[in-house]
């Protein structure tokens, strides 16, 4: 899912063992990105490269949509979230749509825990490595196990 508050963003369904971190977009809201978009591009040396450049279109950083139910795999989690909520640096989570109401920040994981913590509490640069795209598949001890429901 991509969160009300990213849909005039470029958008695309992340692919599974893809690796995405948290970032704040232009709205002010947070969704998930591809570490690539994030890299800065090289300045065009030469006054034609830097015409081109200014008339080509320009790559935008896409927001990358996790559907409800999958399983991804948080790592390098704050120390703030690791001892209000009691987990580990290393989390295996479900990804889940928290309302179907518009106009709200729906989108959250779920520790094994129960814990559940909205997308928007997360730190910007927390890294979500995409294990699965359904809950058909299951994850443990941080290990994924392919054909578990």
């Amino acid at each position: 899912m991509c969160d009300y508050s990213l849909y005039g963003i470029a958008n695309r369904l992340a692919e599974e063992g893809e690796v995405l971190v948290v970032h704040r977009f232009h709205t002010g809201s947070k969704g998930l990105t591809s570490p690539e978009y994030l890299k800065p591009t090289e300045q065009p040396k030469s006054l034609m490269a830097n015409l081109k450049r200014t008339f080509a279109a320009q790559p935008r950083v896409s927001a990358v949509c996790i559907p409800d139910g999958a399983q991804p795999m948080l790592h390098e989690i704050s120390p703030t979230l690791h001892q209000v909520h009691g987990l580990s640096t290393t989390e295996a989570v479900t990804f889940r749509q928290l309302s179907a109401n518009f106009a709200t920040y729906r989108d959250a994981v779920e520790f094994k825990n129960g814990v559940k913590v909205r997308l928007q509490d997360l730190e910007e640069g927390q890294s979500v490595e995409v294990l699965a795209l359904s809950s058909k598949a299951g994850v443990r001890e941080g290990k994924f196990i392919a054909g578990q429901a």
